[in-house]
This record gives C-alpha cells, sequence and structure tokens, in this order.
C-alpha cells in the first residue's frame, strides 16, 4: 500500500496486517477492503486486499493470535516486505455505559487483564511480580486518525483468557482497569508480537454484547460486524493520507 504524506513531499509504502480471531471478524473488514488473492502461510491463509492489505484470520485467544501474527511478521520480514502497521480487529464486549452495543472502541492502551498472580491480597499483574509488561500503547497520532475518522471512543481494551460472564467479574475488572472500555481475546497477543518485530500496533474492537452476565439473546454480533465493516470502510482512506507522516515520529523504544 502505497500511503502519501499530507504535505505531498514524501511517499513511502507501508504495509498494513490486520489481524482477527476469526474468519467472519477477517470477512467483515473485507468487504470494506475488496480481497485480491489468498496467500498460504504454516497454518495460516492471508487474504491480500486490492488496496494491498493483509487480512489474517488469526486465532481464539492471546497465544493463538500471537504465534500466527509473529508467524505472518517473520515471513513478511524474511521477503524483504516488512509490514509497517498491525491493527487487531474485530467484535467483543463493552463496558457499559460507556462502550454500548453497536459502538467501536479503538485502544489507547491494550492491557491483559489476566496474566499475574492471585493472592490473599489481590491480583497482582505481571509486572508487579518482576517480569513481563501488561501493556502496549498504540501511538496517540494514529488513535486519533481512527477516532476523527470512524466515530470510535478511545480507552483501554482489555485483552481476557477468559469471557466475562458475571457482574462480579466485570465489576473487578473495571475497579483494577478504571479506563477500560471493552475486553477481547486477542488483542495483546497481537501486540506482544508487533512488538517483538518493533512495529506499532493497533486494536479496535466493535461492540457486541455488554460485558457482564453471559446474555447470548443480547448479544448483537450481526451489528457488531456491520458496525467493524462501516468502520474500516471509513478507516482506510484515512490512513492512506496520515499513516505514514505518523510514523515517522514513532520510536519502537518508547512503546
Amino acid at each position: 500500500m502505497v500511503l502519501q504524506a499530507e504535505e505531498g513531499l514524501i511517499t513511502t509504502a507501508v504495509r498494513v496486517l490486520v489481524a482477527t480471531a476469526v474468519p467472519v471478524e477477517r470477512d467483515a473488514v473485507a468487504r470494506a477492503l475488496p480481497a485480491a488473492e489468498e496467500i498460504r502461510l504454516p497454518g495460516a491463509v492471508l487474504c491480500r486486499t486490492a488496496a494491498g492489505w493483509d487480512l489474517l484470520a488469526a486465532g481464539v485467544g492471546p497465544a493463538l493470535a500471537a504465534a500466527s501474527t509473529a508467524g505472518a511478521l517473520t515471513a513478511a520480514a524474511l521477503a524483504g516486505r516488512p509490514y509497517g502497521l498491525v491493527i487487531s480487529a474485530g467484535i467483543g464486549g463493552g463496558f457499559a455505559p460507556g462502550a454500548p452495543v453497536g459502538s467501536l472502541v479503538v485502544a489507547d492502551a491494550v492491557t491483559v487483564a489476566d496474566l499475574g498472580a492471585e493472592t490473599a491480597d489481590g491480583f497482582l499483574p505481571v509486572t508487579e511480580l518482576g517480569f513481563g509488561t501488561v501493556t502496549h500503547r498504540p501511538p496517540e497520532s494514529l488513535v486519533r486518525v481512527v477516532s476523527e475518522a470512524t466515530g470510535a471512543r478511545t480507552g483501554t481494551i482489555l485483552t481476557v483468557s477468559t469471557v466475562t460472564g458475571t457482574a462480579a467479574r466485570a465489576a473487578a475488572l473495571r475497579a483494577r482497569h478504571p479506563g477500560a472500555l471493552a475486553e477481547g481475546m486477542e488483542g495483546f497477543g497481537v501486540a506482544e508480537a508487533a512488538a517483538a518485530h518493533r512495529v506499532p500496533v493497533l486494536e479496535i474492537r466493535a461492540v457486541s454484547n455488554p460485558v457482564g452476565p453471559r446474555d447470548r439473546a443480547a448479544w448483537r454480533i450481526g451489528d457488531a460486524l456491520a458496525a467493524l465493516t462501516e468502520g474500516f470502510g471509513k478507516l482506510a482512506p484515512a490512513l492512506e493520507r496520515k499513516l505514514a507522516p505518523a510514523l515517522e515520529s514513532w520510536n519502537p523504544h518508547e512503546h
């Protein structure tokens, strides 16, 4: 994908990888970015769009999402065509009232909610145990581009290995992460893979259900997938104008 800086002086080829959990989410993104061809990788299939974006159904959960995304990033780097941006995308739960069903959320922090240890005094994140990280922060300039182009709400998106199914669990997560607007199962894994390759990451979620008691009758998966398609339809042209200059100021060592 060739992206032109706003001042019209710099033209930079920036390749974008979009990682979803499952094919239905990938296909929702593809409806905004018509596909041109399929490329087979070990254990995965990339859908390359006519605009030059690569779409990957990376698998459910942070571990498989990280492994699949890392594989795609490595394959691209070895081919001499590395990605300049990774986007973790899909549907997820939204914390009321900040992220109602059908809304779009872009992460200003991609945070893993349950990586750590339970103690008698409560949960300790892995950082307080003296190793690892629990949060990746997308470039602020790109978060603004997404929000302005799509109307997405901005806040923390939590990555969980077990989807929240009770009011008590939802309350506990909000108490530990007061800035949380949504939860998913893949964002942190995708972000870890991107960080290992020193590539910036975004996470975008369309809200399909409230975070809290598990009530399948309240899920609006079709509406969320439609919101994902609409969001990427607005986002792609915005990134064409603003991605290259935004990446010029991004420092991987600060993230």
